[in-house]
Parts: structure tokens; C-alpha cells; sequence
């Protein structure tokens, strides 16, 4: 809104010349987040403690040390909803299709975590919104993104699949493309959902992944740096960097007050929304095997889960002491903390794999 308003002022006022570049409004955005999250944290947390009375619900099956923090609420993802889309909404350029595109996701799926944890709360247990209902309404907001998506972005990219490593290459999936990027953007939804386990696990891994992802979006969204670097031009995805800096600012709001021992868990609202919001961002700039990189250790969590299950059905035997991954270590002794930090180590070594993607062609 401020580069709409603003910018086209900037021949009379020189110093409104600042809107025009993504790196001022990224860091806008990403102050502007943090400061609305310490504003409203606060007084969001008293709020959902005095309506929620016994906070999120506790499984019975899970590691004991979580019996401590019953009594703890839920839902604080709107902290970093708050945040994040009132950043870029006053820092983005708002003519920008991709930024519409992108809050859709995020809102869409917050939306959904909201009712999830709705349900959790009032039926006290850990269900919460029937699970092919979630999906469907996941896959829904994914499918509108994507067709929108393809409908903006010009031939050969809006149906093109990049491959890491190799220059020049798009792999031309026709209508699949819409499948597959409902596929990037629900997978990392539910992928975020699952490693959100302990105090300030997800949200810090989330974080070193916006801040890939916005530096990607800078990139290839400029066209001198995307010829330097020789991956695909994507004109306009740019803006979205002013989107992952609002995330990031987020981000670090709620990290204060989810650090351990956590004030506020983030629930499915928060989740479910900003794992979306990767793989929308992942989608627009034609990175999504990237964000597998990237968000290696969202995979491996979930790669965990998939193989507890199968493994049970098909043998009647537990891979893991139990799934998803923090929680084996959990059950082998280890302290929260250390595995929390451990998993953050093993974030920042994939991130910076993934951004080696953007020179080793």
C-alpha cells in the first residue's frame, strides 16, 4: 500500500524513492511484522488463555514431559497471521498478482488450521476437523492458487518444472503442472504441521526457509541476477520477497514468546498457514524441488511418519520409538532443547545446500 500511495510521489519528494526497492520494503516489512507481533502477543495470549481454559489438549500416547504443558494455549498462529499479511499489505506492491496469490494460500490454509483447532478445543482431543475434509478444503485453496498462478505467469513457465543443477532445463508438464503444485503447496502445509511438535521447532526452520525463499524470489525476479545465475526469469516474483521478509518478522515475534517453555503453541492456524505459504512462493518461482532442499527437515519428518505407518501395516513393526522423528528422540532420552537445536543445525546446513542450488549449474 505504501509503494502504491507513496512511489509515484517520488518526483516531488526524492525520498519516497526508497519504495522502489525491494530491499527497503523487505526490511519494512519485516520490522513491521515484528513489532505488530510483540504488540499484539501480549493480549492475544491472555485472550486465548481466559477462553480456552485448559489449552490445547494433551495426547495421552505422547512423550510424558508433554503432560507439563497442559494448560498452554493454542491458536497463536493468528500472532504470525497478524503479522505477517498487515506487513505485506502495507509494504508490497498490491498490484502485484503473485502477492494476492500467495496471501490466498496463507490465509486460506490459516483459515483452515483456525477451525482444526476450534474443534481440538471445544471436543477437548487432539482430532480436531475430519482429516479428508481438511484436505479437501487444502486442495481447494491450492487448486484456485495454481490455476491463477499459470494464468498470469507466460509461456514456457507457467506449466514448466525447473530442475536444480541444470541451466536452461524446464520440464513441460502441461495441465499436470495444476496437480503438482497442489501437491508443493498441501505437502508443505502438512509437512510444517508435523514437525510443529516441540517449543520453537518449526517456527525457527520456517524462518531460515523464508529467508531462502526471499532471496530467491529477489533473484529471479530481477533479471540481471537471474541471466548472472542462469535460472529462470520470473518477472514479478520479486515482490514476494517483501511477503517472506513480513514472515520472517513474524516469525521472530512469536519466537519470543513460543520459546521454551512456551507461553503460546502455534496450533494448525499457524502450521498449516505458513507451511503453505512456502509452497505457494516455491510454486511462483519455479523452485519446488528447491524447497525439498530447502525444507529437508520438513521431509524428513514427514518421510518419518509415512514410514511408521506402512511399516506397522504391512509387518505389525514400529520403525521408530515413535513418529514424527522429535519424538523418537524424545522417547531415546534426549532433552527437548537439544533436539530442538539439533533439528535448527540440521535446517540452516539443508538451506544453504538448496541456496548452492542457485550457482552449481
Amino acid at each position: 500500500m505504501l509503494y502504491n500511495l507513496l512511489f509515484p510521489l517520488a518526483d516531488e519528494y526524492i525520498v519516497f524513492n526508497l519504495f522502489r526497492y525491494l530491499t527497503f520494503r523487505t526490511g519494512g516489512a519485516l520490522m513491521t511484522a515484528l513489532v505488530v507481533a510483540f504488540l499484539i502477543g501480549p493480549r492475544l495470549i491472555r485472550g486465548l488463555r481466559s477462553r480456552q481454559g485448559a489449552g490445547q489438549p494433551i495426547r495421552e500416547d505422547g512423550p510424558e514431559g508433554h503432560l507439563a504443558k497442559r494448560g498452554t494455549p493454542t491458536m497463536g498462529g493468528l500472532m504470525i497471521l497478524i503479522g505477517m499479511l498487515s506487513a505485506t499489505l502495507l509494504w508490497a506492491d498490491l498490484t502485484n498478482e503473485y502477492v494476492w496469490i500467495v496471501m490466498l494460500v496463507t490465509a486460506g490454509f490459516g483459515l483452515v488450521g483456525f477451525f482444526d483447532d476450534y474443534l481440538k478445543l471445544t471436543k477437548r482431543n487432539s482430532k480436531g476437523l475430519p482429516g479428508r475434509l481438511k484436505l479437501l478444503a487444502q486442495v481447494s485453496v491450492s487448486l484456485v492458487a495454481a490455476v491463477w498462478c499459470m494464468s498470469i505467469a507466460g509461456e514456457p513457465l507457467s506449466t514448466g518444472l525447473a530442475v536444480p543443477f541444470v541451466k536452461d532445463l524446464l520440464v513441460q508438464l502441461g495441465w499436470f503442472f495444476v496437480p503438482f503444485a497442489v501437491i508443493v503447496m498441501v505437502g508443505a502445509s502438512n509437512a510444517v504441521n508435523l514437525t510443529d511438535g516441540l517449543d520453537g521447532l518449526a517456527i525457527v526452520p520456517v524462518m531460515i526457509a523464508a529467508g531462502c525463499f526471499g532471496f530467491i524470489a529477489y533473484v529471479c525476479g530481477n533479471t540481471i541476477f537471474a541471466d548472472y545465475l542462469q535460472i529462470h526469469y520470473v518477472l514479478g516474483a520479486g515482490e514476494l520477497a517483501v511477503f517472506c521478509g513480513g514472515l520472517i518478522g513474524a516469525g521472530l515475534g512469536f519466537l519470543w514468546f513460543n520459546a521454551p517453555p512456551a507461553m503460546v503453541f502455534m496450533g494448525d492456524t499457524g502450521s498449516l498457514s505458513i507451511g503453505g505459504a512456502l509452497g505457494a512462493v516455491s510454486v511462483v518461482t519455479k523452485h519446488e524441488l528447491v524447497l525439498a532442499i530447502v525444507g529437508g527437515l520438513f521431509v524428513l519428518e514427514t518421510v518419518s511418519v509415512i514410514v511408521q505407518v506402512a511399516s506397522f501395516k504391512l509387518t505389525g513393526r514400529r520403525i521408530f520409538r515413535m513418529a514424527p522423528l522429535h519424538h523418537h528422540y524424545e522417547k531415546k532420552g534426549w532433552a527437548e532443547p537439544t533436539i530442538v537445536i539439533r533439528f535448527w543445525i540440521i535446517a540452516v546446513i539443508l538451506a544453504l545446500v538448496g541456496l548452492s542450488t542457485l550457482k552449481l549449474r
